[in-house]
């Protein structure tokens, strides 16, 4: 292996170790602003940086570059293979970015919904129920007027808490 392919491979790894940092932990450590790339971002510079990186590596391996005119030539296919790669890498991570996601389900949305007990509620103590908010099945402490026996089906009237309720059975079904 020579000079250059060295040179090309750090580059390479250098690209692939920015491109993790900005896609995994840029806005822990407060790499940047994402409001403040502009046309360019971290991640697209990175995966540039590493496709060129690489596929110019490849490139002087196969072509036996030996003279600047061969190492001129695996940087001009490194940069043919990097251009596409940055605008990919720029595409996916602002569509990751920017993906719309549903709102953080809050005590409020807890309020009026359906459970069942699966610990019964005793007068002036905590059982539990099982409701479902967001599709998702959560179990939460009760508490209730009177007792509740196991398997009752409550009505949600309050939520002091985030994991807290009080609660009031409804009527059977007949």
């Amino acid at each position: 292996m020579d000079t250059a392919t060295l040179v090309f491979l750090i580059v390479g790894g250098l690209g692939v170790a920015v491109l993790a940092v900005g896609l995994l932990g840029g806005e822990i450590l407060h790499f940047g602003d994402v409001g403040a790339d502009g046309p360019v971002s971290l991640e697209m510079v990175a995966g540039f940086a590493g496709t060129f990186g690489f596929a110019a590596a490849i490139a002087n391996e196969l072509i036996g570059a030996g003279s600047p005119g061969l190492v001129v030539a695996a940087t001009a296919i490194g940069v043919t293979a990097a251009v596409p790669a940055g605008w990919l890498t720029m595409r996916l991570s602002r569509a990751a970015r920017d993906m719309p996601t549903d709102a953080t389900p809050t005590r409020t949305d807890l309020i009026g919904s359906l459970g069942v007990v699966i610990t019964p509620i005793h007068p002036g103590g905590y059982g539990e129920i099982r409701v479902r908010v967001g599709g998702q099945p959560v179990k939460l402490s009760a508490r209730a007027n009177q007792p509740i026996p196991l398997g009752a089906q409550v009505f949600v009237v309050e939520a002091p808490s985030d994991t807290s309720v009080v609660v009031e059975q409804t009527p059977p079904v007949q």
